[in-house]
């Protein structure tokens, strides 16, 4: 039985500019089709993710994948899926919220109303951390929180409010070291295998689509919550979603970043004072 020959460098070199150049194809293509931008992501992690959708959807080629998605919007809603960022935990980073206890919730006191927006919440940990927060700083009344992704099945999920039973032990350690006051489970309850938030939580939270990489500012904001979503774009992209985020904020506002992202070499970066570097909160102050 001959052995198959072993494919050398070239030939690896050779595959992996086909398949670039069929990523690129497809990009343009979701772009004509369905006005989804995903041309500036990084190249890196969106290979993986493309990869991973071949495989659920059972085709071998990136230009197989293509056909697949014009040909069927369902398909789509699946990649959008797998395109959108959704690791996500309650009080992920307990120093994080706890910074935002200690340094924000007084600045944000010092207004009679004030707007919030958490900008791809995916499905919705984050913004129930938040209403909770501010909901314990006496803030729940005077403070909007708007809620936006670009995929509308992870809204949909985060308007429901019901998160796997068995994170409850994770996010109850998250919440303590967050400097939480009450017991976590007074906001929760049990049914089946889901726990169901309580729904006053978010009675004034407006869920909403936004694509940070085709849609423009909508409203002025005193608290931009962005984390953990730009380290998957690529620099031109994270330039242009600073300029958004910017434009967005009032004058001492403050924007809040991941912990693997940061202001620096950013289009605005001498318009921010550092607030706490280690948690990555920048005010804004022209």
């Amino acid at each position: 039985m001959a052995v198959p020959a072993q494919e050398g460098p070239e030939e690896r070199g050779l595959a992996l500019d086909l398949e670039q150049l069929e990523i690129e194809l497809l990009l343009e293509a979701i772009h004509r089709r369905y006005g989804w931008d995903f041309r500036l992501y990084a190249p890196a992690s969106l290979r993986r993710r493309l990869r991973r959708r071949m495989d659920g959807e059972g085709v071998a080629t990136v230009s197989a994948l293509q056909e697949r998605l014009l040909h069927d919007p369902a398909a789509m809603e699946r990649l959008l899926l797998d395109l959108s960022i959704n690791v996500t935990s309650m009080f992920r980073d307990p120093g994080f919220f706890l910074a935002l206890r200690e340094r924000v919730v007084p600045l944000l006191r010092t207004y009679p109303f004030a707007r919030a927006w958490v900008a791809g919440c995916s499905t919705g940990e984050e913004v129930y951390s938040l209403a909770i927060l501010l909901r314990e700083a006496g803030l729940a009344e005077r403070v909007r929180i708007y809620a936006t992704d670009m995929n509308q099945a992870v809204l949909d999920r985060a308007r429901l409010g019901v998160f796997p039973l068995d994170k409850m032990q994770e996010y109850t350690q998250n919440y303590l070291r967050a400097g939480g006051e009450r017991p976590f489970s007074d906001y929760y309850v049990a049914r089946y295998d889901g726990a169901q938030f309580d729904r006053t939580l978010v009675d004034g939270v407006v869920f909403a689509q936004h694509n940070l990489v085709s849609d423009s500012a909508f409203n002025e904001f005193h608290l931009i919550l962005c984390r953990n979503v730009m380290i998957y774009f690529d620099k031109p992209l994270q330039d242009h979603v600073h300029r958004l985020f910017h434009g967005s904020l009032a004058t001492f506002g403050v924007l809040a970043l991941g912990q693997k992202e940061s202001i620096r070499f950013s289009p605005h970066e001498s318009d921010y004072e550092v607030l706490d570097a280690t948690e990555k909160l920048y005010r804004k102050v022209r």
